[in-house]
């Protein structure tokens, strides 16, 4: 047996995978093929050769394709992707895949698909999208797929088909579209698949109203070609009459719809500049009816300047949930001269559409409305008062101008009133200090009130030469029995406690000068 082992080392050798020169970490690769699945990557690896046409990265967590990570592999034929994290797809991620024919995208958590997605991907032959969380197909999404034969979108929450979205899809054979959310499906939707040859619509809760006459009436003609004896089960989910009951076995008398009645209040409003404005549009109708808001253009505008932001995801609120009450609302912020205008809340459904106007006026002022005055409590402020509003707060600036500018007028003339008085008073103190004379000859008495001369005959009454009358001491008559011969020149009670000074009780005269 020893002798036997080294030629068993080639056949060895060949059953091991042939690793190329560049090969990334951890993958294996095989001539054209080379094998990432389940190494927990986050990105596409670096160091793929060139050549390679199959690849397989499935059970990572690749939650992006960055730009140019695809680009060196050119002659790539079969790109696996599947239960990865992939949110959403660049436009132009596949541009550098001119000869891809078969794209799992199975198994992520794709939400939408962008228009541009799928360009350069002229030769693709099979798309798996299913598992994924899309909610809508909008229009044109697979336009760049001429050659697309098979088309999975089941499992996903899809319950919107527009329809334009299966735009350009002209070479395919098979589209599964069961265990979604649809309600409804319209005619012009399926129209551009002129090959289609096998179709899946199971799983879904379908409305069976007015809607819908075309697809039993399709299916009962020829499209029971298209769907196997399981497909044709298309069961309905509401109206709650016709719960759980084929959609082929329904009467067309019984696919009814109600068309919509629309309600606004109110329908004329005006709102300051710099508010917020919410109005509701409440419609009803059957099946429940897609609510919009929209600007109507000025005959002398070319388009709208205002654009009304909307609550309920896109330009309004349909009715595809059950908690759906069938209003939209028009949202306005900061509210501008432009915004004012007539605006139009519209409700559709597939019994017709109803319109309503509503017209918004702006008051280009910026004042808010007077509230009324609170009295304070009584203790705060005598009876009868009433509070003045400071300048500055927000009581004054509420007034209206012409009551600021009465305000403000009158608190200027009390001011310049004060400073008046205050001129004259310091002026009359000038006056009546330069008027009293040197020591010895007699003192005016300029006080209004003093504690008084001793007695009434010291005083001696002069007239100035303006013939002001005033009183001055009279020299002659002592004020002291004894003592100096010189005395002072005031002989207020201050003075009165030398010895031998004889103090009258002191008496209060007026002095008028």
């Amino acid at each position: 047996m020893a002798l036997r082992a080294p030629a068993l080392l080639p056949l060895l050798l060949l059953l091991l995978p042939l690793r190329a020169a560049g090969c990334p970490a951890a993958c294996r690769c095989y001539s054209a093929t080379v094998e990432c699945g389940a190494l927990r990557l986050r990105v596409v690896p670096l160091g793929i050769p060139p050549g390679t046409q199959t690849l397989f990265l499935q059970d990572n967590n690749i939650a992006r394709l960055e730009p140019g990570a695809l680009a060196p592999l050119a002659a790539l034929r079969r790109l696996y992707l599947h239960n990865n994290s992939l949110r959403a797809l660049e436009a132009g991620a596949f541009r550098a895949q001119p000869r891809l024919l078969e794209l799992a995208l199975t198994s992520n958590r794709l939400r939408g698909l962008r228009s541009g997605a799928f360009v350069g991907l002229a030769q693709l032959r099979v798309l798996y999208l299913a598992g994924n969380q899309l909610a809508r197909l909008l229009d044109f999404t697979f336009l760049h797929l001429p050659r697309l034969q098979e088309l999975h979108l089941q499992e996903n929450s899809i319950e919107l088909l527009e329809d334009q979205a299966l735009a350009g899809l002209s070479s395919l054979a098979l589209l599964d579209l069961s265990r979604n959310q649809l309600g409804t499906i319209s005619r012009e939707a399926l129209q551009p698949l002129a090959s289609l040859q096998v179709l899946r619509l199971t799983e879904n809760p379908w409305r069976c109203d007015c809607a819908l006459h075309w697809l039993g009436a399709w299916i009962k003609e020829g499209g029971q070609r298209l769907l196997t004896s399981r497909d044709r089960k298309i069961m309905c989910a509401e109206p709650p009459r016709l719960a759980l009951q084929s959609l082929l076995d329904v009467s067309h008398s019984s696919l009814i719809c109600i068309p919509p009645s629309v309600h606004v209040q109110p329908l004329e409003l005006t709102a300051n500049l710099g508010e917020d404005l919410r109005v509701a549009c409440q419609a009803s109708g059957y099946p429940q009816p897609l609510v919009t808001w929209r600007k109507v253009p000025q005959p002398r505008e070319g388009r709208p300047r205002a654009q009304a932001q909307l609550e309920g995801g896109l330009l309004g609120l349909g009715g595809h949930s059950a908690s759906d009450t069938g209003s939209g609302m028009l949202f306005l912020s900061n509210i501008t001269l432009a915004h004012a205008g007539k605006y139009e809340c519209e409700a559709s459904n597939a019994g017709g559409a109803a319109r309503v106007p509503f017209r918004l006026l702006v008051n280009a002022s910026r004042q808010q409305p007077q509230q009324p005055a609170q009295p304070p409590p009584p203790a705060a402020r005598p009876a009868g008062s009433e509070p003045r509003p400071e300048a500055g707060s927000m009581a004054f600036r509420a007034l209206g101008v012409a009551t600021q500018t009465a305000i403000a007028a009158a608190i200027a003339l009390l001011a310049l009133t004060a400073l008046l008085l205050v001129a004259m008073i310091c002026r009359r103190r000038r006056r009546r200090k330069k008027a009293r004379g040197p020591p010895g000859e007699g003192a005016l008495f300029v006080n209004d009130y003093l504690d008084g001369p001793c007695t009434f005959a010291q005083l001696e009454e002069l007239r100035d030469e303006r013939g002001h009358e005033m009183f001055v001491i009279n020299r002659s008559k002592p004020l002291f029995a004894e003592g100096p011969a010189e005395a002072p020149a005031d002989c207020g009670p201050e003075q009165g406690a030398g010895p031998g000074l004889r103090v009258p009780p002191p008496v209060a005269y007026e002095i008028h000068c």
